[in-house]
Parts: structure tokens; sequence; C-alpha cells
């Protein structure tokens, strides 16, 4: 099995930015330079992408990358981020993580791996250093590679990169489960059955917009214009589980009436 992401496959998010849907078809959304747009919005889950990037001179408009990822689940939140370097070094983990707004290091090497404190969020190392997969329990596993626009890709598509910036950005894939028919997002929507895909077959670059429905503030803003996701479905959702899991250790003989437990014979 493949464990880096596969940007010629559903669910993938690569280079300036192209992105595969759910259905199969591959299109481009442009986004703009230090913005946030929103990737996935369901009712629990949340995924936003900050694009960095630059508008060279006489450009209409910025050459984009993804630089990092917000998710919102379970009133948790986890971001992962390529910070700005000026030179690429592949020696160098160029990975930042945070869960529920704290910092914390994932020791480099291979299959090295951090479990947030309730174990449902894991990220894992699948090489020494610049690629995880991030697995949301019972929610999404998330395939992610750093890299740099490369001397080659800047001659080939002329984005005049700087000489402070080589924009390590992230090739990601992802595997959902359970999305919900209202799923929407740059990429969600793709994976709904109702969804016509407005990118032109045939075209080289099939351009999609959207960027008003989709920007969103920052990268763990719940907002946009046609954002579905709640934090109070988040909280409802948890509480299920949690609620679930404590009926299933409940002895009924230690309860009296009244404590807002119903047990049954």
């Amino acid at each position: 099995m493949n464990r880096k992401p596969n940007c010629n496959a559903p669910g993938s998010g690569c280079y300036d930015p192209r992105f595969i849907g759910g259905d199969g078809r591959v299109f481009y959304f442009h986004g703009k330079s230090n913005e946030h747009f929103t990737l996935v919005s369901d009712s629990a889950l949340q995924i936003n992408a900050r694009f960095t990037g630059h508008r060279p001179a006489g450009r209409a408009r910025d050459y984009t990358w993804i630089q990092a990822l917000g998710i919102l689940f379970n009133s948790k939140t986890f971001t992962l981020e390529a910070p700005k370097t000026p030179k690429w070094n592949e020696n160098v983990d160029h990975l930042k993580f945070t869960y529920n707004g704290n910092p914390f290091v994932l020791s480099e090497g291979p299959l090295s791996t951090w479990h947030s404190p309730e174990k449902d969020v894991k990220v894992e190392r699948v090489a020494a250093m610049n690629s995880v997969i991030v697995t949301l329990e019972d929610v999404a596993e998330i395939m992610v590679n750093v890299v740099p626009v490369t001397k080659e890709d800047d001659t080939i598509h002329n984005y005049q990169v700087p000489n402070d910036d080589c924009f390590a950005h992230l090739e990601v894939q992802f595997r959902f489960f359970g999305l919900s028919p209202k799923v929407d997002g740059v990429l969600g929507r793709t994976y709904r059955e109702d969804f016509e895909n407005p990118a032109k077959p045939g075209v080289a670059m099939p351009v999609v917009g959207g960027e008003d429905k989709y920007k969103t503030s920052s990268l763990l803003s719940p907002n946009c214009a046609s954002c579905v996701f709640s934090q109070q479905n988040s909280r409802e959702e948890e509480a299920t589980e949690v609620s679930t899991e404590l009926m299933g250790t409940l002895d009924c003989s230690k309860f009296s009436f009244g404590l807002g437990i119903v047990c049954k014979k």
C-alpha cells in the first residue's frame, strides 16, 4: 500500500493546487495567497487550507499552493503546516503541528507516532521527515507530503519564485469515512451524489471557481458562505459517543430512580 499522497487519485490536492474529486474528475482551484479556503465542510467535520504563493508582475492572479491544513472535529482542533523557508533542505523536517491550539513535536524517524490524549487523533511518520499520515478516528485519513517548488517547476511554469521563499507546500490525499449527503467545500462537494462538476471535460486546466463561497477568515474558522459544519453537531456527536460508552458499563442495580438513567430489565 502506498502511504504517501497519490496526486493522480481521487481525494488528492497537489501542485498549484490541482484536485481530483470524489467523482474522479480533475480540477484546479486557485484561491489567493495568504488566504484561507474550506476544502471540506460537513456537519461534524471541517477542513480548511491556507494558501501560500505570490503574483509576479503582469499576472492577473496569484500562483498558489496549499501551505497548511486546519481541522475541526469532535470539538477538537488540529493543524499542520509547512512553514516558510527560503531554501529547501531535504535533511530538515518542514512540518509543524498543533492540537487544541498547543504545539507538539513528532519525533523524527520512520514510524514515529503521536496520539492525542483521547486517542482520537494519530499522526504517524511514513518517512524520516516531511511525510505523515494523520488519522481522525472513524472520520478521515489524510496522507501529507511536504515539497518545495523546484527549479524545474519554476522553469516550466514561469512561477518566478523569489530568492527568499521556495514555497514549501503540502501534497495531500484524503480518505473519508461516512460523509453526509450535504457535505460541501472545494473538495467535499465532489463527494455528493447530486454533484454536477462544472469543470469542462477536455480542457487542459479546468479551473473551478467558488472563492467567494469557500473563503473563510482563518485556518480554524468554521464559517464560510457555503459551510455546513456545526460546532453544536460536533459536540452532540461526541456526547453521544461518550454516553454510549458509559451506558455499556453501567450496572443498573446500583442506581435509584430520578438520576436521568433509564434501565431495562
